[in-house]
């Protein structure tokens, strides 16, 4: 967890989860787990069992004492709505949200199946919630496109879509009631290529639905030579909420 996150579309993460499973190519070269497996062992560290799942309940209450308000990325390092997450504790982690509103809340997923169940149903009060996004990643057609209609079916104060590792041309696609976009390529050792086409392509369909276009980063093995222009601008548009 940190109070000063690198991310550039946020300001801190927040990790009452640590650890996840693989379940799409976008999971391929998670840099959580390459991350987190690096400590597999080690005593006393807070990633001393790697990448495996796990509640932190210790955790809970870390928003309250931040006084300044920040955007907080949830689970950077898992995943809230993974199947072995349960509701109950689903629904404490939306409790301190719904307690600790000076932060904004920014909970990504790829599980969007379960997403849209819960916040269409028990824990809609979580969608109700006005200082949390809900937003999906969305790394290819097949598996990425998918999450992205669920996304829009979904409720939510504020809907967003993390196109990140991009690892392919996504053609058209709907981003009707979708709030806001984030686009970046893939980092770190094996990164795979992402093409410039593919990216002006999405901001095109923003530009279209009047949607605000981030433009994270063009990645790659090391990404702070390609840096994050794109048109020889930045793109740091965020939500109006």
């Amino acid at each position: 967890m940190s109070d000063n996150s690198s991310i550039e579309w946020t300001d801190a993460t927040w990790n009452p989860v640590r650890g996840c499973t693989k379940v799409s190519a976008g999971c391929a070269l998670c840099y959580a787990e390459r991350f987190s497996e690096r400590f597999r062992g080690v005593p006393g560290h807070p990633f001393e069992q790697g990448f495996d799942l796990r509640m932190v309940p210790e955790k809970l209450d870390q928003p309250r004492r931040w006084r300044r308000p920040r955007r907080v990325f949830v689970n950077s390092m898992s995943d809230l709505f993974h199947p072995e997450v349960s509701e109950d504790y689903i629904a404490r982690v939306g409790r301190v949200m719904g307690e600790v509103r000076r932060h904004t809340y920014q909970v990504l997923t790829k599980r969007h199946d379960r997403m849209e169940e819960l916040l269409s149903g028990r824990l809609s009060w979580m969608a109700e919630l006005p200082n949390v996004w809900f937003g999906v990643s969305v790394e290819n057609r097949r598996q990425g496109l998918p999450r992205l209609a669920a996304l829009r079916r979904t409720p939510a104060a504020v809907r967003f879509a993390s196109v990140e590792p991009l690892l392919e041309d996504l053609g058209e696609f709907d981003l009707r009631g979708v709030d806001w976009v984030i686009v970046g390529g893939e980092s770190g050792p094996r990164a795979r290529p992402m093409e410039e086409a593919w990216v002006v392509n999405v901001l095109r369909q923003c530009r279209r639905d009047g949607v605000p276009f981030f433009f994270k980063q063009w990645g790659g093995v090391r990404k702070h030579l390609n840096g994050r222009l794109l048109h020889g601008r930045t793109y740091d548009e965020f939500p109006v909420n």
